[in-house]
Parts: structure tokens; sequence; C-alpha cells
């Protein structure tokens, strides 16, 4: 049992180097906290927690006109608000420091998929017709609930000294649910590997 425990603790160093786990911040839509692991030599997951931007006007104005608050009510007007962004992510890396003729550190290109969930804060502002001498506008406001896959691509760089990372990526994301519609997407940021 003491021979198992010192191998252990003789191999941790080189498991850790090999797993380059890290937390840090995603710049980018969407705006994110982000947790990155390896689950083998190139295979990695990525949780990511944040806050992402709101569609066009005309999407917020749209849904408003499939699904009135009343039968006679006209669309005036909108303010959206961001609300949260959570994502799961699996990608596969590419180790490019021979091409690259890189030196000191390492750099990964990745390219992966994944599931995105956002929700929107959109107050609404109407009126009811026939219009009638001193109508009010009305409100009413509601959560914008998104759900879809994304695909994206980019690179990593580890630095030899220190127990950071920084990447920068683009991508697309696909709405399905609570409507179809596409945007891109992209970001750079910075990890902290432990």
């Amino acid at each position: 049992m003491k021979l198992r425990l010192f191998l252990l603790a003789l191999l941790f160093p080189f498991f850790l180097h090999a797993q380059e786990r890290g937390a840090g911040v995603r710049l980018g839509e969407p705006f994110s906290l982000t947790y990155k692991d390896f689950f083998e030599d190139y295979w990695s997951f990525e949780i990511m927690l944040g806050s992402g931007g709101v569609n066009s006007g005309e999407y917020y104005q749209k849904a408003f006109e499939n699904n009135p608050p009343e039968s006679n009510a006209i669309y005036g007007g909108h303010s959206a608000r961001r609300g949260i962004s959570l994502n799961f992510r699996m990608a596969l890396h590419e180790d490019f420091t021979d091409m690259f003729e890189i030196t000191q550190g390492y750099l990964l290109g990745y390219a992966g998929a994944g599931v995105q969930i956002r929700t929107t804060y959109v107050d609404y502002r109407y009126f009811l017709t026939p219009s009638v001498p001193g109508n009010p506008n009305l409100n009413e406001s509601r959560t914008n609930f998104d759900l879809g896959p994304e695909v994206f691509a980019g690179a990593e760089y580890y630095f030899d000294e220190l127990p950071i990372s920084v990447f920068a990526e683009i991508g697309l994301y696909l709405e399905l649910i609570d409507r179809i519609n596409m945007r891109g997407q992209g970001g750079i940021g910075v990890r902290y590997l432990f």
C-alpha cells in the first residue's frame, strides 16, 4: 500500500500536466466563466456560465405578434436585457506547436460542438384596438428561452512557466427552441490551470 501511495505521489505532477484543467473568463458572445478539462489526450469538455446578447428588434416584435397578450393587442415597442447563458461543449484538439515552430509553451487548435441554453428578459409596450381617446400604453414582461446546438473552432496557447492559457475562438449557434434563428459567436479568454 505504501508503495502505491509513493508511486501515486511521484506521478501526480505528470497527471496534472497531462490534464491541463482550467477555469477562467471568456470575453465575447456569450460573456462567461469557463471550466475546461481533458478526459482523454485530445478530447475535452467545457462548461460555460454567463450572459448572452439579445437578438434583433425584429425577432422580439415577431415573437410578440405571434403570441399577443390579447387578440386586439398592437405592438408598440420593447426593451430587452441579457439573461443567463449556459453551454455544455466537447472538443477535439490538435497540437500545432511544431508546425508554427513554437519553442516555448505549446499551441493547440480545436473544433467541437455543444448545446447552449439562453434566456433574455423582454419588456413589451402595446396598446389595444380600437383606439379610443386616452387609450393607454400597456406593458407585459416575458422571459425568452432559447435552446440549440453550437459549433466552434479556435486555438489555445499554454505557457511553459505560468499556469495560464489564452484562447480565441469563433462559432455558430442555431436556436431551435423557441424559434429557429442562427447567430455568429466568438470570444477571447484566459484560464488558470490547476
